[in-house]
């Protein structure tokens, strides 16, 4: 069972495998969402705290996303989404706090890349057409994300195999002690 208390496959929210499709409501956000947004400054003493601080995550973009956001649900946003500090806090709260995978129209490299190391999914796509809660389902394999909600199919780059194997295994640590060192994957 998984955190949300329903039979289905795990994602990476709960700790496990993106080899499925995802599943869950789209939260938009708009342009140039910053770590600050993400994590709030005011709440650095949290830092140590990781649990808690995700109680807060994205409440300085909109203060009610932590409390009334479900385990696997989406953040939609713009472009430059995590821009700012390069503090690994904001994707690690945004995993923790129970998203399935951030889509937006563009990131800022170190967010993107610690969101990747943390293991969760980022993934840069139109998003212009996706409104606050429609259900999706993100296919990592296919490239694909589909609006359940107006039966839309919104493609993006397909994630290299390296990246998948690292979302799979939970990240870039969780995939090194896994294989005693970082695996490529063949082929």
């Amino acid at each position: 069972m998984t955190a949300s208390g329903t039979g289905a496959a795990k994602g990476p929210a709960d700790g496990g495998s993106v080899a499925g499709p995802l599943r869950g409501r789209a939260w938009t956000f708009g342009d140039d969402i910053s770590t600050d947004h993400i994590a709030p400054g005011r709440l650095f003493h949290l830092r140590t705290d990781l649990p808690e601080l995700a109680k807060h995550v994205m409440e300085d973009a909109d203060p009610e996303f932590a409390a009334r956001m479900r385990p696997g649900d989406f953040i939609v946003a713009g472009r430059n989404f995590g821009l700012g500090s390069s503090r690994e806090h904001a994707p690690r709260i945004i995993k923790i706090a129970g998203v399935g995978a951030v889509l937006a129209q563009s990131f800022a490299r170190i967010f993107y890349r610690n969101a990747i190391n943390v293991g969760l999914p980022a993934l840069q796509c139109d998003t212009s057409a996706i409104a606050q809660y429609d259900e999706l389902e993100v296919d990592l394999s296919a490239g694909e994300v589909r609006d359940l909600t107006t039966g839309a199919m919104v493609p993006f780059a397909p994630l290299p195999s390296v990246m998948v194997t690292i979302l799979e295994d939970g990240g870039l640590v969780a995939h090194v002690k896994k294989h005693g060192g970082f695996a490529l994957p063949e082929g």
